[in-house]
Order: structure tokens, then C-alpha cells, then sequence
């Protein structure tokens, strides 16, 4: 792995980290599956998330919006 690749890692880690007490008082989580060279973080949304029909909103106007914040390089937001 790239440093700049372990750089963007870490920051999306740190990014999650600040939003899963969010989601974790909804009874949900989230965990980082991957980060493709292309700049896509691929994510899995947990618990209460999973069968929610909320949870494309929450994956595109929470996470994605949370993460590209912390994060601009990353070009998309995938849930796995």
C-alpha cells in the first residue's frame, strides 16, 4: 500500500469513527471494507442499517457527504 493510499485510509477510519456514534445510536453501524486504487471506499453498513429503508439516504447524504468532507480525493462512496 502507498503512503498516500495509508494517509487517505487513516482519515476515512478517523471520518467513520466521528459518524458511527450517529449511526450506533440508531442501533447501526458501518465498517470499512476497502479503498480501490480509483479512489472508491467501499463500505458495510451494520445492525440496524442493513434492513432499513432509510439506509440509501443515510449512505448518500450522511456518510458520503461526511466522508468526502474529511476526505475530497475520494471520488465515490459504495455500500458492499
Amino acid at each position: 500500500m502507498t503512503n498516500q493510499k495509508e494517509g487517505m485510509e487513516q482519515r476515512v477510519k478517523k471520518a467513520l469513527d466521528q459518524l458511527r456514534p450517529h449511526l450506533q445510536a440508531d442501533g447501526g453501524d458501518v465498517e470499512l471494507v476497502e479503498i480501490t486504487e480509483e479512489g472508491v471506499v467501499k463500505v458495510r453498513l451494520l445492525g440496524a442499517c442493513m434492513g432499513c429503508p432509510m439506509r440509501q439516504i443515510t449512505l448518500t447524504q450522511g456518510i458520503t457527504r461526511f466522508i468526502k468532507k474529511a476526505v475530497p480525493e475520494v471520488k465515490e462512496i459504495e455500500a458492499v
